[in-house]
């Protein structure tokens, strides 16, 4: 196995230096259950085991809960809090599933992301318990969907359905130091686009694939759910060092995660949504070119020029720079609206045109 970046163990010594001297200050750990999915054959559980100074109930971010019990039990990891965070190496954790109970323990960084087979669950939300030493038990949600299902929807996050009006550099800031969280704006039309495409296909999943970071993810999970968006799985990244570099890369997670997901659900055709302020149309437009069974359509929401400029500094989109073969995408329709609402009339019509091919 290849030698750890030097970034990465810089990082692990600091973690077990401050898991060393929480603990020993009376630190308990605390688990947060993240959505899941799955299908009949396995179930992907999400979550992380953090260092808490008090013992407190498990924090989770799924549909079970109310707006307001969610709001009460985050309100004091909001904003900066949220990323002042300890996260527990190593630690055991055990996870129940349907008809299997797995034993792990968590990584690097306090994470579990567990693969569950033979759960024996039918499609639908279920419950998957996570339990770990000093820890109150967790419920994480998961979705399992039916080995049946062909359509389903994969969603950006960050100017596709959330808009800070903010330049980009400054939006990990804005979200890490900003207290609160009505300060995003939704944007147009989405949230109903994407529940007039599912009611048309019933049991379809929704995945919202970003790179933000796990540490936002009860807060984007309260703002979807405030504005009326379709529950469903966030798939972030964990920002910071790595085994290969001191950074992640944004583009690779979410390359990553549209190949797992095809692999995963061979038998799903996804509608691929995002913006044109930064990577996603090449993003959608080589996993099209690489994978065109996999897609049904691809939908650009066009970010207006006063967008454009605080996305990356100028008035038009990154596209009007880059060859027309490569803007040009066969196979798989392509839909461009600077709303949900322009893009659901395209993507109705495109969709309807495929499903009789």
């Amino acid at each position: 196995m290849a030698r750890p970046h030097a970034s990465a163990i810089v990082e692990d010594a600091w973690h077990r230096r401050v898991d060393a001297v929480l603990r020993a200050r009376g630190w308990k750990t605390r688990i947060v259950a993240h959505t899941g999915y799955g299908s009949q054959a396995f179930v992907r559980v999400l979550g992380r085991v953090l260092l808490t100074r008090r013992p407190e109930a498990g924090s989770r971010e799924d549909a079970g809960a109310t707006t307001a019990e969610l709001r009460s039990a985050e309100d004091e990891r909001r904003g900066w809090r949220a990323f002042i965070t300890a996260p527990a190496m190593n630690v055991p954790v055990t996870i129940t599933v349907g008809e299997q109970v797995i034993r792990t323990r968590t990584d690097r960084s306090g994470y579990v992301d567990v693969r569950v087979k033979e759960h024996g669950l039918a499609p639908g939300w279920h419950e998957a318990r996570l339990t770990s030493v000093d820890a109150e038990d967790v419920v994480a949600a998961v979705v399992v969907i039916d080995s049946e299902q062909t359509f389903g929807l994969i969603s950006d996050i960050d100017d596709t359905v959330i808009s800070t009006s903010l330049p980009r550099p400054m939006i990990a800031a804005w979200n890490t130091f900003v207290k609160n969280e009505n300060a995003r704006h939704v944007v147009g039309g989405m949230a109903t686009m994407y529940r007039s495409l599912l009611e048309a296909h019933p049991g379809a999943p929704m995945v919202y694939v970003s790179t933000g970071a796990w540490n936002t993810a009860p807060t984007l999970t309260r703002f979807l759910r405030r504005h009326g968006y379709p529950p469903g799985p966030l798939l972030l990244t964990d920002w910071g060092p790595t085994n290969t570099g001191w950074f992640r890369s944004g583009q690779d997670h979410k390359r990553a995660c549209l190949h797992r997901l095809a692999n995963e659900f061979p038998s799903i055709r996804w509608v691929l949504v995002g913006d044109d302020g930064q990577h996603d149309p090449k993003i959608y437009g080589d996993f099209a070119e690489q994978r065109p069974d996999a897609v049904a359509a691809i939908a650009i929401r066009e970010l207006t020029p006063s967008e454009q400029v605080l996305s990356h500094g100028i008035p038009v989109s990154l596209e009007e720079f880059v060859p027309a073969r490569e803007r040009h995408r066969k196979h798989v329709p392509v839909c461009r609206a600077g709303d949900g609402y322009g893009l659901l009339r395209l993507l109705q019509a495109a969709l309807e045109i495929d499903a009789r091919l």
